[in-house]
């Protein structure tokens, strides 16, 4: 496929830079197919995974239309999920770093009002948010979207399955009629086409095909017994020694069997699923992408919306029933051109599914056996960061580089054994070499951040 330079496009010189920094050195097919119509402000229906560059389209294109001098919203992104809009509003932070003064909000359930209420004393420019809240602020007129000139409905498929509709309906009244409406979704049931023939006008339709995208993904399938999978599992980390793994499970109580299990291997392993506290997920996803856990076992709420990237071992413990989610479970490896692997685990019972997936594909889906796996054996499979948690965060006028300072103010850490700090409302995390974790507690437990003393302690 020819790459296409974001050059060629007639956007702003801020953009482009932000695009030049960002290391974007060609646009990916949803950018090629959907940019040029975004930018003349047509509607679009667009069906492309997570992780296809999506955000960055519908984020270069508000952008390059924005009033940066005039303090009222012009853009709304809905999301499904916290996480999601939070990953979006970064996304859009970065690509707005040259233009000056562009305010971007996220207005999410799972959140304290008070805060928000603050920062939209003075109306932001961009709002991405969770249908729920953002409902609730437009009910207390606390958010104006009167003049907005874009709708974003972002994993609009996801929405729908949530129960979101009602919610959509709502927010759709409190908006200008004439407006840019932009639909993506990862699927295309039957429930998106009446959901585009009520919100948009005449739009573009584009597909990117999920197959072609996961074309640099090794797929392997196994067939295994129940009660043999656990081995398999060790066997696969055993001969492949990832630094990163993802495990599926289709149901919540087997991510946390499964992750205990691990941990009796000496498998240093975390479990994501929707019985969680919103706490216990942003802790368990940041301890994850900064690479303080070596596997995440997780139900389908990470297949989609969650920027987990740099994965080397995508595990199906149970196939999925939907083949649509398969293609983007896999997808979560050999992403920004890298190759990938994925391996599923099939049971007996589970071989229609496999017909399934196949069919989907439009390619065979041999099992292999598994002799071909070298036999279970003791091994250690530890994350080369560790995590350590600060009982102070955003609210306590803390930033990443208050962090650093006191790391390495004392000079028995090197910057280069720190890894992400991510700093939240009233916690920060950061992540620090195995070798150098003790000493990093120590710093943090026995010195003063700011002139003022915090809680901390080391993450299992």
């Amino acid at each position: 496929m020819t790459q296409t330079s974001f050059s060629t496009l007639p956007l702003r010189q801020e953009i482009l830079s932000a695009i030049a920094a960002l290391n974007y050195e060609a646009m990916t097919p949803v950018q090629a197919q959907s940019l040029p119509c975004l930018l003349e402000g047509r509607d679009l229906l667009a069906q492309a995974k997570t992780g296809s560059g999506k955000t960055a389209a519908f984020a270069i294109s508000l952008l390059n239309r924005l009033d940066e001098t005039a303090y009222h919203t012009q853009a709304l992104i809905l999301c499904p999920t916290r996480e999601l809009a939070e990953q979006v509003a970064e996304e859009i932070r970065r690509l707005a770093r040259g233009i000056p003064n562009v305010k971007t909000l996220t207005l999410c359930g799972g959140r304290p009002m008070g805060p928000q209420l603050a920062s939209l004393k003075r109306a932001p420019h961009i709002v991405v948010g969770t249908p729920g809240r953002l409902l609730k602020h437009l009910n207390k007129e606390t958010l104006k979207v009167d003049r907005v000139e874009t709708l974003v409905l972002d994993e609009a498929d996801r929405m729908l399955g949530m129960g979101f509709i009602d919610d959509i309906d709502d927010i759709d009244d409190y908006l200008p009629a004439s407006r840019q409406t932009l639909l993506f979704s990862a699927t295309y049931p039957d429930e998106i086409a009446s959901l585009s023939n009520e919100f948009q006008s005449d739009p573009i339709d584009i597909r990117v095909d999920a197959n072609e995208s996961n074309s640099q993904i090794t797929q392997k399938f196994y067939s295994v017994d129940r009660g043999d999978r656990l081995e398999l599992v060790s066997r696969l980390l055993a001969a492949h020694r990832p630094e990163s793994t993802l495990i599926f499970c289709n149901q919540k109580h087997q991510c946390e069997q499964l992750k205990d299990d691990l941990w009796g291997k000496d498998l240093h392993a975390l479990a994501l699923h929707g019985d969680m506290e919103q706490y216990q997920r942003d802790r368990t996803l940041i301890q994850f992408s900064n690479q303080s856990s070596s596997i995440l076992v997780a139900t389908d709420v990470a297949a989609r919306g969650l920027d987990i990237g740099g994965l080397d071992l995508v595990i199906n413990f149970d196939l999925s029933a939907d083949p649509e989610v398969h293609i983007h479970r896999i997808g979560r490896t050999g992403r920004a051109g890298r190759e990938g692997l994925a391996v599923s685990l099939v049971l007996p019972s589970e071989e229609n599914r496999l017909s399934s997936i196949a069919s989907y594909q439009g390619s065979s889906t041999p099992l292999s056996p598994t002799d071909e796996l070298p036999a279970a054996a003791p091994f250690k499979l530890y994350p080369p960061m560790v995590t350590l948690s600060i009982g102070g965060g955003k609210r306590d006028k803390l930033r990443p580089g208050d962090l650093l300072g006191a790391l390495t103010a004392t000079r028995e850490i090197e910057g280069n054994a720190i890894g992400k700090i991510n700093v939240l409302d009233k916690l920060s995390y950061v992540a620090i070499a195995q070798t150098d974790a003790k000493v990093a507690l120590r710093i943090l437990q026995e010195g003063k951040i700011k002139g003022r003393k915090y809680q901390a302690r080391r993450l299992r």
